[in-house]
């Protein structure tokens, strides 16, 4: 376990003390955002994202260790193992490295080699390989041919037969080959000479055949420098059998160097080893080393795309929410026409329609003339409109649309992303049983305005679609990464349980979809909860789901205002004394006028010197301070707003040079998709985003981020922009 602590420190640049005791906390069952939260004292304020990698390194390295113990065991059973084993297994760093040392060991298949060892060629080989014989080759090998001492029956048998000298030294080779292949440390140089100067080729399948590839039909790159996009773009053009990939390695320095190690000297055995050793790299290590490096590279590709998806959806998920506005939902499309749904404040459904706008259908006037009504009768605020199929003729229509209405309307464009997964899921089905599938979709994207975060959480963080190749990665790490970033959102935000779904409930530390479910129950059966502490009578909730739940649920108009904020109920007890030092009370954060005392009282506090009165971590007292100054807050809140528009840009509108305002939709490794009102999102290139160097384009800016752009190049053939946000 030592060993493992050491690793993981030396990892994460972070200090033994720390990773030993974030290990002990979820040894004993603490989620991740409990730990982040409210142990900050014990991990020294490790952030949720370190504790989720330490999590995944510790799983990772524990797995290394068991997988030692059982080569160890193996290798011992055999009667093979020797101290130099012993000592590379301990050392090796990666599973890979364990597999290779146990290669030699492993129970094998039907072999070349292994049928040569069963006909007793095996003595014959280590001569061969010794080098040290003077009488000639062919000599000894005749002692080998058995094939007069075989009974009938088993001369049937070619496995058993060696009926010649030339075939007897064949077996010999096959089995110094493997023997050859099974050495760990020529794969471990072989691949280190790849990795440094190897190359990944990419042909086209056919001549000629139009792809998104084309970029790739004659491609060359190191494999050192390939970035992760460029990785699982080639994987999915070979898998769509528009690309051939091959490694091109230093072939003739990989035969040097085992040629260096093998043969002793020029003797009668020279070229024959010569050959075998080409034999063994052709037909036994090249092809596993192949493709070795291509899932290597491609695990890598994927953890990458991975974190910028997870990063995207944080993003997305925490986007600021519109709160006490009348929405309207605007589903668009063609020939079904668009949906509609208005939802008031709360998000309850007033009216939902159908019009027909768009192509081919064309009524504009009919459309307007019902929306209109439906903007006056229900007193609508915003109108959001997905950003699917017929987004634009239909931001189109509402842009021209809201000039003629009688109240001041803007409009958003929402991704819609997910949306039509979430109109056909059960919970759509529980949540609306007597509205249309179709018309769910445009209740989620007004929803959506309202509270991101509430709405996504019904969906399968996969259908939120902010990535990149996520159909392409490994599905089952994508899924464990984005629940666990939608679980890190949810507990960021924190959630009233008074009002609260189940879909958002599960996503609360310590909180499952069974306790979620009862905790509605019991609030459907019992009422508004008043208190944190009734939380304990919700059937399957204990004191240990209550600890990890009870700072992240918030309980408004409840009898204690302490349940606004994130105070966790065990510094109850400090944060009231801390009050009383002051001079307040825990009902004064409800009155907005002592509140703004209470702020300027506690930005004065000495933390050192009141932590250690109070019994507390600084850390703690620090947390508890910045929750009393702003009780009730929504760290949402501080997100960039949506962009609010009431006209419409189209692409021969714009013009090079031009200055816009745009929402960034997408952040991928080589830049970011930015929507500025026009059909198509523009890309800012990784090279056209800032002055100096960056290497990633997530430095700069992330999902939802409000950014100047200046228009750089426009492509009205293929409906592409390009802009820079060097303005």
């Amino acid at each position: 376990m030592e060993k493992i602590i050491k690793t993981i420190a030396e990892e994460l640049g972070i200090k033994e003390k720390q990773v030993e005791n974030a290990i002990k906390l979820i040894d004993e069952g603490n989620t991740i955002p409990f730990i982040a939260r409210y142990r900050k004292e014990v991990t020294g304020g490790l952030s949720d994202e370190i504790l989720r990698e330490l999590g995944e390194r510790l799983s990772y390295l524990r797995n290394l260790e068991q997988r030692k113990e059982e080569v160890i065991k193996s290798i011992d059973e055999q009667g093979k193992l020797t101290d130099e084993i012993m000592q590379s297994v301990a050392i090796a760093k990666t599973l890979a490295e364990v597999e290779d040392i146990y290669r030699p060991y492993k129970q094998k298949k039907k072999t070349r080699a292994t049928v040569a060892k069963a006909k007793g060629l095996e003595p014959l080989a280590n001569i061969i390989l010794e080098q040290k014989e003077t009488k000639d080759i062919k000599e000894i090998a005749k002692e080998y041919v058995n094939i007069d001492k075989l009974s009938e029956e088993d001369k049937k048998n070619k496995d058993k037969v060696v009926a010649t000298v030339d075939d007897a030294i064949a077996g010999a080779l096959d089995i110094i080959a493997e023997i050859i292949s099974d050495e760990p440390k020529y794969r471990k140089q072989i691949k280190k000479f790849c990795y440094r100067e190897g190359l990944i080729v990419t042909k086209a399948s056919k001549e000629n055949e139009k792809s998104n590839y084309e970029m790739y039909y004659d491609y060359k790159e190191a494999i050192k420098y390939i970035p992760s996009h460029r990785i699982l773009a080639i994987n999915r053009g070979e898998k769509e059998s528009f690309l051939k990939v091959s490694l091109e390695k230093p072939e003739d320095k990989i035969l040097n160097y085992i040629e260096r190690d093998i043969i002793k000297g020029e003797t009668q055995f020279t070229a024959m080893l010569k050959e075998t050793i080409f034999d063994s790299f052709k037909r036994l290590i090249e092809p596993s080393i192949d493709r070795e490096i291509r899932s290597d590279l491609t695990e890598k590709a994927e953890e990458k795309a991975i974190k910028v998806f997870g990063k995207n959806s944080k993003q997305l998920l925490l986007g600021a929410p519109i709160k006490g506005k009348t929405v309207m939902g605007f589903d668009p499309a063609y020939r079904t026409g668009c949906k509609i749904a208005v939802i008031d404040e709360t998000g309850k459904v007033l009216d939902y329609t159908t019009v027909y706008p768009t192509e081919p259908q064309n009524d504009v006037e009919g459309a307007k003339k019902e929306l209109l009504k439906l903007i006056e009768k229900d007193k609508v605020d915003m109108i959001a409109i997905g950003n699917g199929t017929a987004s634009r003729e239909s931001e189109m229509f509402v842009a021209d649309m809201i000039k003629e209405a009688s109240r001041d309307v803007h409009y958003v464009i929402v991704s819609e992303a997910g949306a039509s997964v979430y109109s056909a899921s059960k919970l759509a089905t529980e949540e609306y049983p007597d509205i249309n599938v179709s018309i769910r979709g445009a209740i989620s994207i007004a929803r959506r305005l309202q509270d991101p975060l509430a709405e996504l959480v019904k969906i399968d963080p996969k259908a939120i679609g902010v990535g990149q190749y996520q159909h392409d990665v490994n599905q089952k790490k994508l899924s464990e990464s984005l629940t666990a970033v939608v679980e890190d959102s949810v507990n960021k935000v924190g959630v009233d349980v008074n009002t609260a779904t189940p879909s958002l409930l599960s996503y609360v530390s310590g909180i499952n979809n069974t306790i979620a479910k009862n905790i509605v129950k019991y609030r459907d059966e019992n009422g508004k909860l008043k208190n944190r502490k009734q939380l304990l009578k919700v059937p399957k909730l204990g004191k240990v789901a209550f600890e990890q739940c009870a700072g992240f649920i918030r309980i408004y108009d409840g009898d204690n205002p302490l349940e606004l904020t994130a105070v966790h109920p065990e510094s109850y007890e400090a944060t009231e004394k801390l009050l009383a030092e002051i001079g307040f009370d825990k009902n004064d954060l409800k009155d907005k006028e002592k509140l703004e005392d209470l702020r300027n009282k506690l930005k004065s506090i000495n933390v050192e010197k009141t932590a250690k009165e109070l019994g507390i971590g600084e850390m703690t007292l620090g947390d508890i301070i910045e929750e009393l100054s702003r009780p009730g807050r929504d760290p949402r809140e501080d997100m960039p707003k949506p962009i609010l528009r009431s006209d419409v840009l189209k692409l021969d509108d714009l013009k090079e040079g031009m200055i816009l305002t745009g929402t960034v939709r997408n952040v991928i490794d080589f830049g970011a998709f930015v929507d500025i009102g026009v059909k198509h999102d523009g890309l800012v290139h990784i090279s056209e985003m800032s002055d100096k160097y960056i290497k990633n384009p997530s430095e700069i800016v992330s999902v939802g981020d409000i950014v100047k752009v200046k228009v750089i190049n426009i492509d009205k053939e293929r409906q592409k922009v390009a802009l820079s946000m060097k303005v």
